[in-house]
């Protein structure tokens, strides 16, 4: 687990994770922390009892799967899908944040934060 990145996220207390993919440790984190956590995905994924699992594509979202989120999130999250994301958080009225893989640009207006092992970008509104 990413202790840098859930010491950030965890300032919210409820939080979506797009593209949970098999690593849900984050989100994992996140409720062992007393967050609520919804993890979203375009396949099916097992995930903790901590953690709610919605399949949902953020390029086609079902908006009320973020709605009352304090934040949207997405690790390691590529460039063709920063915008979509983006799209949901400004959708709902919610915080959009994002790593990148270490080479990959951002796409979107976002304000770079330094982490020990990653950089976080947070949507600029």
């Amino acid at each position: 687990m990413n202790t840098a990145l859930v010491d950030r996220l965890c300032r919210y207390g409820a939080l979506v994770e797009v593209g949970v993919g098999v690593r849900p440790s984050v989100a994992v984190g996140l409720a062992e922390r007393d967050c609520r956590v919804v993890a979203t995905d375009v396949h099916e994924r097992s995930v903790p009892g901590a953690v709610r699992f919605v399949r949902d594509d953020v390029t086609d979202p079902d908006l009320s799967v973020y709605r009352g989120a304090d934040a949207v999130y997405a690790l390691n999250c590529p460039p063709e899908l920063q915008r979509p994301l983006a799209d949901v958080a400004e959708a709902v009225g919610t915080d959009c944040l994002f790593t990148t893989l270490g080479g990959d640009p951002t796409v979107v207006d976002a304000a770079p934060e330094a982490l020990s092992h990653d950089t976080l970008f947070r949507l600029n509104t």
